[in-house]
């Protein structure tokens, strides 16, 4: 991996990005306190409310950490379904007494005016989903002296985010929570993503920038399979989630390891996007009719999903979670880091054992075949 990046965090370990209000200053301030990587995620925030953000952080901590924008949509959606799919909502804005939200609230997240903030306040890391950054943009983040990240999910996407000059890309399997960063969202290709070891390989085989693993993670032992992979970091999510630090709604923290959830699923019923969530009575009920529209249909259902959490309903929020949801621990932040590093430490030393005790028993192999071939003669 670039020297410039792992320099930024002495340990494999970046905290994932999660927009919605979870990846809260404190979260990334733990995280990079620990010695990992912490994140901010402007999505859904104006320009101003991120650079609030990481002037907190900055209160917070002096160690280097990441922010996260959100790529513009192009206009694809159908208007038509987006406002039947309203009407299919009309019961449970009744239900959860609010209204549903404007579909045409806007497309872009503000990603310009955010671009700009970070151009003139640099941060030590960008990362980027739903897609590719231009190369000017790129250009200039580097020139800032910041280090950009692309998400990626299949290999020709990580081909696309190193021809457009990212430092790195982060190969997002399937087994991820929260929204699957497709450059493209294409509805015939739901439920075709790939797992993370798979993907890992094949990007680390066709790219020759860093490759910086997601989807699933929640144990150090993971970790270290995903570097022998050839993953240069990990990066970790839902693993974060349960933390006190964490600004995860405390329905969704409890919904992790409640019996009651006991699978996750891609969905499009909270945002018109694939993304990964515990199945609630939500996602039962409306995932199968919600129509490819993102941000329209993540427009929609923000004040349904608002009012559930304020009523405590873990069945009408979007519980975005991995798969590994059930290995979550409720650990302070830096404390998770720290046990992943030590898991992470132990696992390598393991497999170097493993390692050395093949190689000599091979050695040991190759000198009595060879004693055996020189008596013969």
């Amino acid at each position: 991996m670039s020297s410039a990046l792992t320099d930024l965090f002495p340990l494999p370990i970046v905290q994932a990005p999660m927009a919605g209000g979870v990846s809260v200053p404190q979260l990334a301030a733990a995280v990079s306190e620990a010695g990992g990587l912490g994140f901010l995620a402007a999505g859904y925030k104006t320009a101003d409310g991120m650079y609030q953000e990481i002037k907190q952080l900055r209160g917070l901590t002096g160690r280097p950490f990441g922010m996260n924008l959100f790529m513009p949509q192009p206009d694809h959606a159908e208007s038509g379904a987006v406002e039947v799919y309203a009407q299919q909502l009309a019961g449970e804005a009744a239900w959860y007494e609010t209204e549903l939200g404007d579909p045409d609230s806007g497309r872009d997240d503000g990603y310009d005016a955010k671009l700009a903030v970070l151009l003139d306040d640099p941060v030590a890391a960008v990362s980027f989903h739903f897609g590719v950054p231009s190369r000017e943009a790129l250009d200039a983040l580097r020139r800032a002296g910041t280090l950009t990240l692309v998400t990626a999910t299949t290999p020709e996407e990580a081909l696309a985010v190193e021809r457009a000059g990212a430092d790195a890309v982060i190969a997002q399997g399937v087994e991820a929570g929260g929204h699957q960063g497709t450059h493209r969202d294409v509805p015939e290709n739901d439920g075709s993503g790939i797992g993370l070891l798979s993907l890992v390989t094949r990007i680390r085989e066709s790219v020759n920038i860093p490759v910086v693993a997601a989807g699933g993670i929640m144990r150090g032992s993971q970790i270290a399979a995903v570097l022998a992979a050839g993953a240069s970091a990990a990066q970790l999510g839902t693993a974060f989630l349960a933390t006190p630090e964490s600004g995860a709604a405390e329905p969704h923290k409890r919904a992790l390891t409640d019996p009651l959830f006991t699978r996750t699923a891609l969905t499009r019923a909270f945002s018109g996007r694939p993304a990964r969530g515990l199945v609630n009575r939500f996602m039962r009920e409306h995932g199968p009719y919600a129509p490819a529209a993102y941000p329209e249909v993540h427009h929609l259902t923000s004040p349904l999903r608002k009012a559930a959490a304020r009523a405590g309903d873990a069945q009408g929020m979007a519980l975005w979670a991995g798969q590994g949801h059930r290995m979550t621990r409720e650990l302070p932040a830096g404390r998770l880091v720290e046990v992943l590093a030590e898991e992470l430490a132990a696992a390598s030393t393991a497999l170097s054992a493993k390692a050395k005790a093949k190689a000599e028993g091979e050695g040991e192999g190759d000198g009595g075949r060879a004693g055996a071939a020189g008596t013969g003669r």
